[in-house]
């Protein structure tokens, strides 16, 4: 199957996303393309925590080129352990957020788990 690209453009910005809204430049993101992506997922508000959130995901992606996993994201920005999901709803929308590429359809499924309680 092809992926195609969106093009958002908005407050004076350009930015490329994927079907699911996933920013596909990694070095695209900035705070202002960030609160984009959030007003998107109807977020509207990025407070300083919640961008402590944001660059920390980024952060421990570029170092490790892998997701974090969801409650040392909260130990490492001194934040509650569910300050993911309850700044972001879910994971996933914090990753996209943030800028980072499409975990792909396994993790979104994932997500929606019982379990996992999101």
């Amino acid at each position: 199957m092809e992926e195609t690209m969106q093009m958002i453009e908005k407050e004076g910005l350009k930015i490329n996303v994927d079907d699911d809204g996933f920013l596909v430049k990694l070095e695209d993101w900035t705070e202002k393309v960030a609160r984009v992506l959030a007003a998107r997922e109807g977020i509207v508000d990025l407070p300083e925590h919640r961008l402590d959130i944001l660059k920390f995901l980024r952060e421990y992606y570029l170092k490790h080129n892998f997701y974090p996993i969801v409650r040392s994201v909260c130990k490492n920005t001194s934040q509650p352990s569910n300050c993911v999901t309850e700044q972001f709803i879910d994971p996933v929308k914090a990753w996209k957020i943030a800028g980072l590429p499409n975990p792909g359809e396994e993790v979104i499924n994932f997500k929606t788990w019982e379990p996992l309680g999101f």
